[in-house]
């Protein structure tokens, strides 16, 4: 991947667009891939129950951070 803004980066957004965290496994980072599925997946789970409504919220923002974050990737900035 050369940096924001390169073809990469806009296929790894699309991907974690349908699966968050996907983004992440296709620039080759594991970690925050496991990071954004599990969350994603548990605060949608959660969701599902009346009383934890508002979890529906909080997994939107973190899968729209998990796409923001496969789009903004560059591994320059990474490496500091």
């Amino acid at each position: 991947m050369s940096g924001q803004g390169s073809g990469g980066n806009v296929l790894a957004a699309l991907c974690s667009v349908f699966i968050p965290g996907l983004g992440q496994l296709v620039q080759g980072r594991l970690f925050m891939a496991l990071f954004f599925f599990v969350t994603v997946f548990v605060c949608y789970a959660l969701g599902a129950t009346v009383i934890l409504f508002f979890m529906w919220v909080v997994g939107g923002i973190l899968h729209l951070w998990s796409i923001i974050d496969a789009a903004r990737f560059s591994r320059q900035r990474s490496v500091l």
